[in-house]
């Protein structure tokens, strides 16, 4: 299935017109590609290569070889998503050779076999306090190294799908897979993901509301200190 392409903005240029610029050594346009995609492009190669320095080296690359090819580039699809498809072969190249050269060395490299955003809101319009900010941290960390847990089958099919919010018919594209097994995927990959917080909330939920330590002594000390303080009464 064919994308028609679209316009970069409601009077700006189309995709094709942007390549062609590229391609003729615009570097300004170049550089408005690069600052628009490189979130997506990013998020592409980190969850298949599950490493994020690795993941950034592997998007410049992906720029640099886009540029040798984007004069041939004919506007079928989404100009991001042909980026995609060039990220993503980057991307499994790599994971190739680290795999070769871990057998190699006989080091076991075994990779565990939103809209949505996992029912998950944590926008908050106010100003953000510290507390606050901190849950936050710790909240997407969770769900980054859940995803990080997610098999490589499934994992880029859920970043596309449910953290850069394509459609099925554009990750299906990207990934060079049929809908119905971008559907597929996607759908075990949240439950997956599901399974494995639920695991991590139900563990944490043994230590809410923890009554001990600190609290505990303010409280023995507050009631013993306001006892002292009453009349003395014989016995």
């Amino acid at each position: 299935m064919q994308l028609t392409a679209v316009r970069s903005e409601a009077s700006g240029p189309s995709d094709r017109e942007i390549a062609q610029r590229i391609a003729a050594g615009d570097h300004d346009e170049l550089q408005r590609l690069m600052r628009r995609h490189n979130q997506l492009l990013y998020r592409t190669a980190r969850s298949i290569l599950r490493d994020d320095v690795e993941a950034e080296d592997a998007v410049q690359e992906a720029y640099f070889l886009a540029c040798q090819s984007i004069g041939g580039f004919r506007g079928e699809a989404k100009l991001s998503t042909w980026l995609v498809r060039v990220i993503s072969n980057e991307a499994i190249g790599r994971l190739r050779k680290r795999r070769r050269r871990a057998e190699v060395i006989r080091v076991s490299s075994t990779v565990e076999p939103i809209r949505e955003k996992l029912d998950l809101n944590v926008t908050d319009m106010s100003p953000e306090q510290p507390e606050d900010a901190a849950i936050r941290a710790e909240v997407r960390q969770l769900l980054e190294a859940k995803i990080d847990q997610l098999p490589d089958a499934f994992r880029t099919v859920f970043v596309l799908r449910a953290v850069e919010e394509m459609t099925v018919e554009e990750v299906g594209i990207c990934l060079g897979i049929p809908t119905a097994t971008v559907r597929t995927r996607y759908f075990r990959a949240k439950g997956l993901l599901r399974e494995s917080l639920a695991k991590d909330i139900d563990f944490s939920l043994q230590d809410a509301f923890r009554f001990g330590g600190d609290r505990c002594n303010r409280i023995v000390a507050g009631v013993l200190n306001r006892l002292k303080e009453l009349p003395h009464r014989s016995a």
